[in-house]
């Protein structure tokens, strides 16, 4: 798969090790940053990915900072990304299973390389199951929201999933 990774100054070891983790699976990783711990701000790794994903350059993203939080909020302010901070596996395959979560988030001060490498693993091996009619109701709903007030949402993906 071709993923896309940022994070900022305090989730940059922490990506530096997923990075890794998925190039030995035989995914395909851009790095969009951040490339050492100097002070930085997660708000412009965020967008990066949000662009990236837009631009159809991944088909998912994974973002990292101190806690997940702020990179987390700042990603769903982006067209077309449903990001959820995960710190438990369930929610990781589930987010993607039946809200088609799209970026995965994680906090480098809240998880250890363990827990992280089974987190990216559940994320990346689920589906979105668009056979299920509840979901993709859902979805659509959702993403509804996002056209109403977010315009620009359109021009990065269909609103409806079939």
């Amino acid at each position: 798969m071709k993923l896309v990774i940022a994070a900022d100054h305090a989730g940059f070891p922490l990506k530096e090790e997923v990075r890794g983790y998925l190039e030995r699976l035989g995914h395909e990783v851009i790095d969009l940053g951040a490339y050492n711990t100097e002070p930085s701000d997660y708000a412009d790794f965020a967008e990066a990915v949000g662009k990236a994903l837009a631009a159809g350059r991944a088909e998912r993203g994974i973002l990292i900072c101190g806690s997940g939080v702020g990179v987390n909020v700042a990603a769903n302010k982006m067209p077309g990304v449903r990001a959820s901070m995960c710190h438990d596996s369930y929610s990781a395959h589930q987010g993607v299973e039946h809200d088609d979560m799209n970026v995965l988030v994680m906090g480098a001060r809240i998880i250890g390389t363990a827990l992280a490498f089974e987190l990216v693993s559940s994320f990346l091996n689920a589906r979105f199951q668009k056979q299920e009619e509840r979901f993709v109701r859902r979805l659509n709903k959702v993403k509804a929201i996002e056209a109403r007030n977010m315009p620009e949402a359109a021009k990065v993906e269909s609103h409806t999933v079939k």
